[in-house]
């Protein structure tokens, strides 16, 4: 319980502040606002927790530290403020008074921008489970899949080739040069920050701060969906930023559990199944350029692998 006391103070912190923002109805809202984060980003947590244990202990704390001011002001409040700005042509400072003050209007044009959401999160998200996908593995949870894609693998930069055959795929149906924009540069951050971070680590040297940055990044990719669905349950931008941030905010916690309890070594297939979740989760991103998707099936899904590569694992510690 020690990795979560932070988690609970702040989510009664924040549900304080909820409650003198509207009373309990505010209340509720933002605890549902929490789950919906927690939800559609605990595979995120796993495969945070995969790279964190290459971090040293000092950017390990620092990733809860720095990393969950970036998380909750950053990538829930500010990065979404910068999109609709963007979107419409408006200054920052008037962007911040219609998410104040008109935050139907705020979210509708948010909408209108979710297109290169989408796009660009969808793209960085591919990156990360194909580049597992294809990458040689010492375990396997589905044997002949992964065998298939494995030798696939041995042909050079496979990934990005896929990557590259979807695009095309998709920005020729949406017919929109602004979505082949946002999803080649979802590529090109990915691969910006896999290869800034491999330089550091062929010389010996594990860069923390670009293996903060990655995960920054991925934490925004996996944001997105929670920024954009919390709208469905309220307008209120104070409330969603608590909320979200208070969901984020046990998600770091889950992350550090993970880390220091070993559960990725004692869970085997837990890994996998974050990995299948977090592909699922990048093709329902592409495939809400064209249509809606509800979150409520993203999360689903998302937490349903992540439970079948849990019981699996238990099943086959237990019967060795």
């Amino acid at each position: 319980m020690k990795y979560f006391y932070v988690s609970f103070i702040i989510a009664v912190a924040g549900l304080v502040a909820a409650y003198f923002l509207g009373g309990f109805a505010a209340v509720y809202l933002t605890a549902i606002l929490a789950v919906l984060e927690v939800s559609l980003s605990f595979d995120n947590a796993v495969v945070n927790a995969k790279i964190l244990k290459t971090m040293d202990e000092v950017w390990q704390k620092r990733f809860l530290t720095w990393g969950i001011i970036i998380a909750v002001f950053g990538m829930r409040l500010v990065f979404p403020v910068i999109i609709v700005a963007v979107a419409a042509g408006l200054s920052l400072q008037d962007t911040i008074h219609i998410a104040l003050f008109d935050p139907e209007k705020y979210h509708q044009i948010l909408l209108s921008a979710e297109k290169l959401i989408y796009a660009f999160g969808g793209a960085f998200l591919w990156m990360v489970f194909s580049d597992f996908l294809f990458e040689e593995k010492e375990v396997r949870w589905i044997k002949p899949f992964e065998r298939t894609a494995e030798k696939f693998g041995r042909v050079n930069n496979i990934s990005l080739i896929v990557a590259m055959i979807i695009g095309i795929i998709v920005t020729y149906d949406a017919k929109s040069y602004e979505v082949a924009i946002a999803y080649f540069l979802g590529l090109l951050s990915y691969s910006i920050l896999k290869g800034v971070n491999e330089a550091f680590s062929a010389e010996g040297v594990k860069s923390g701060l670009m293996g903060l940055l990655y995960l920054e990044v991925l934490d925004a990719s996996f944001s997105f969906d929670g920024v954009i669905g919390a709208f469905a349950i309220t307008p209120n931008i104070w409330l969603i930023m608590i909320g979200l941030g208070v969901g984020a905010m046990f998600v770091r916690s889950l992350t550090i559990w993970m880390v220091e309890k070993g559960v990725l070594d004692e869970y085997k297939y837990l890994e996998h199944g974050a990995h299948y979740a977090i592909g699922v989760l990048a093709v329902i991103m592409l495939l809400k350029i064209f249509f809606h998707v509800g979150e409520l099936i993203t999360g689903t899904l998302g937490l349903g692998l992540l439970i079948a590569a849990f019981i699996h694992s238990k099943i086959e510690k237990t019967t060795k």
